[in-house]
């Protein structure tokens, strides 16, 4: 299952992590963030002790949204040791995803 994500938790779990993370900004109101949400959920179970996987919900975590300029949702992005390696704006097929992801395995 995707880790829930907060702005208390982010930088232990994503920034010190020694896995690459990606992280689901989204919200509930948001369409296209419903469409990625179980994508995301599936790469979990599929990168289970090889990554971290978690959501961040933008309206509760102010912090982390302001901290990396989230404007437009669904917003993925993809950490190794501790920076932004890659970024994914908008809806796109899990396969895309596991492509980056894996890119930085």
């Amino acid at each position: 299952m995707a880790l829930e994500l907060t702005d208390a938790n982010f930088e232990e779990l994503v920034i010190k992590s020694d896995k690459p993370a990606i992280v689901d900004l989204w919200a509930e109101w948001c369409g296209p963030c419903r469409m990625v949400g179980p994508l995301v959920e599936e790469l979990s179970h599929e990168y289970e002790g090889r990554a971290v996987i978690g959501k961040l919900d933008v309206d509760s975590n102010p912090g982390i949204t302001a901290k990396y300029g989230i404007r437009n949702i669904p917003t993925i992005l993809f950490f190794k040791n501790g920076e932004i390696a890659d970024k994914q704006v908008g809806a796109v097929p899990k396969s895309v995803l596991a492509a980056k992801l894996e890119k930085l395995l």
